[in-house]
């Protein structure tokens, strides 16, 4: 009986680690990434995911009017589709990082596989955009074998995130309760101006919220910075 209870707890610790190692926000297992800055400071970052779709410059409308600079992680299939937009990104000034081409979970996927994703996202967003992105987020957070390798030859950093909104399935008020709740120094926030590959979804929770949320925040004395102004080139290159 104890040799069994001891195979059991070894068995669900594994799993735990696993799912650490594949998920965990400070896991470095299969790649470095970074999900903070210096929490001394009283400064966010503000992300969206999944992009770019045909409701993004009604976002781009609301981080200028209030003088916010974000950091969009794009998707390679949805910047060819939506090119105009994902310029439209860029020209504004926003940060530009790569979200894989066409959106799929990397785990248990062959390195070549990883590496493409994110070397045709990152072609078709350079060509799109003018911009080679230096930031890269794996689409659900998930990393796996061969992810270390095609960040060290794309020189991406990874990005995770403090704050997920989990706007596409919650509504406004709970996405903006989540934003306002979890948001400390250096923290770096999590919403989507797309849904994964989907023509025109709706995003409408993601638009309220951030209306919201970018005002309430600011009022209380955070500052937006894109992700790379807010890790810093030190902080880019390490482990967190």
């Amino acid at each position: 009986m104890i040799e069994v209870a001891g195979a059991a707890g070894a068995v669900a610790a594994a799993c735990g680690f696993a799912a650490y190692a594949v998920r965990g926000r400070s896991s470095a297992f299969f790649a470095p990434s970074v999900y903070h800055g210096d929490r001394s400071r009283a400064t966010l970052a503000l992300t969206f995911d999944d992009g770019p779709s045909e409701s993004t410059p009604a976002l781009l409308e609301i981080l200028g009017a209030n003088q916010v600079r974000a950091t969009f992680f794009m998707c390679g299939h949805n910047v060819r589709r939506l090119p105009e937009i994902a310029h439209e990104v860029a020209a504004a000034g926003h940060e530009i990082g790569n979200h894989t081409d066409t959106h799929p979970r990397l785990d248990f996927k062959p390195p070549e596989f990883i590496y493409r994703e994110i070397a045709d996202a990152q072609e078709s967003i350079h060509a799109h955009t003018g911009t080679t992105p230096a930031l890269f987020r794996a689409p659900y957070g998930v990393r796996w074998f061969g992810l270390r390798r095609a960040q060290e030859r794309l020189r991406l950093t990874g990005v995770m995130w403090t704050v997920m909104g989990r706007d596409w399935v919650l509504p406004a008020d709970r996405v903006f309760a989540r934003l306002i709740g979890g948001a400390s120094g250096g923290g770096v926030l999590c919403l989507h101006d797309g849904r994964a590959l989907r023509p025109a979804p709706d995003v409408g929770s993601t638009i309220d919220a951030a209306a919201r949320a970018i005002p309430w925040l600011k009022e209380r004395g955070f500052q937006f910075h894109t992700v790379s102004e807010m890790i810093g080139p030190r902080q880019s290159i390490s482990r967190p």
